[in-house]
């Protein structure tokens, strides 16, 4: 289901995740994925969900359950929605790759979850964290 880079890539670095299918979509759900400082829970499970296009088409949007809170109580913007996947309600993270942003054939799940984390970090200043 997944390109064998990224089967490696999860096998080593999240040994926890699972694989699914779901309306065309495989769905990666990496349990106990680590939060920086600035946030209510110290930890959380992310759900990526793949097209079948994937790696040729990149992903969109990400999701976490529980739903990621800042410890000040400021909003996380575009994380308002709250959709179904996989039998569990999730907080969506609308966030979306500009033109050219993703290069088929160099990024993957590694560089996605990269971004992840990136998104994650920037949305708890320094000065909460």
């Amino acid at each position: 289901m997944l390109p064998t880079q990224d089967a490696k890539y999860l096998s080593e670095r999240a040994p926890n995740h699972s694989v699914t299918q779901e309306s065309n979509m495989t769905c990666v759900v990496i349990s106990g994925f680590q939060l920086p400082p600035g946030y209510k829970c110290r930890q959380t499970d992310l759900l990526l969900r793949l097209s079948a296009g994937y790696p040729d088409v990149p992903p969109d949007m990400w999701w976490f359950d529980p739903p990621l809170r800042r410890e000040d109580g400021k909003a996380i913007p575009a994380t308002d929605v709250v959709e179904h996947h996989v039998g569990r309600s999730w907080q969506r993270w609308s966030r979306h790759f500009g033109a050219g942003q993703w290069q088929s054939g160099i990024d993957n799940l590694e560089s996605f979850i990269a971004l992840v984390r990136r998104e994650v970090e920037r949305a708890v200043p320094e000065s909460v964290q």
